[in-house]
């Protein structure tokens, strides 16, 4: 899985096609032609309310994906967010916990399997915590 080049509508027909549910049934739900679906199909990007509907319809987090992304290629760091804290106060929701998936985790061992990264660089770059990794570690030995 290639979580720095997203190309969601892609993703979308892999789970159609995985879901085995009715294209008419898809447009129905998504109110849209068959030739706007295979739009959507080779779209890089979809609008979120159209992404919403596609999540709900083929019961997969679409979202996720991006998250991964933002966990993986734009974590903030320390002092941003000791800054962020102290001085600004927000009405939007605060996440305490990052979402790590299979993939992710998967990722980031090989990294440390392969010698690409030390568990300390892999720690300062993507903000995992310490106790987190090592769980990873012991848990995913092979």
């Amino acid at each position: 899985m290639n979580f720095k080049n997203i190309h969601i509508g892609e993703m979308m027909e892999k789970r159609v096609a995985e879901s085995g549910i009715e294209i008419s049934r898809i447009c129905n739900f998504l109110k849209c032609t068959e030739d706007d679906l295979k739009k959507m199909y080779g779209a890089h990007s979809i609008d979120t309310e159209t992404l919403l509907r596609c999540s709900k319809l083929l019961e997969y987090d679409f979202f996720r994906i991006y998250s991964q992304h933002l966990i993986l290629y734009a974590p903030p760091s320390a002092e941003e967010r000791n800054e962020k804290q102290s001085s600004k106060e927000t009405k939007l929701p605060q996440f305490r916990k990052n979402i790590y998936t299979k993939e992710i985790i998967e990722f980031i061992l090989e990294e440390i399997e392969s010698g690409k990264m030390t568990k300390t660089q892999v720690i300062e770059r993507y903000r995992i915590p310490k106790t987190t990794l090592y769980k990873w570690i012991s848990k995913h030995k092979t």
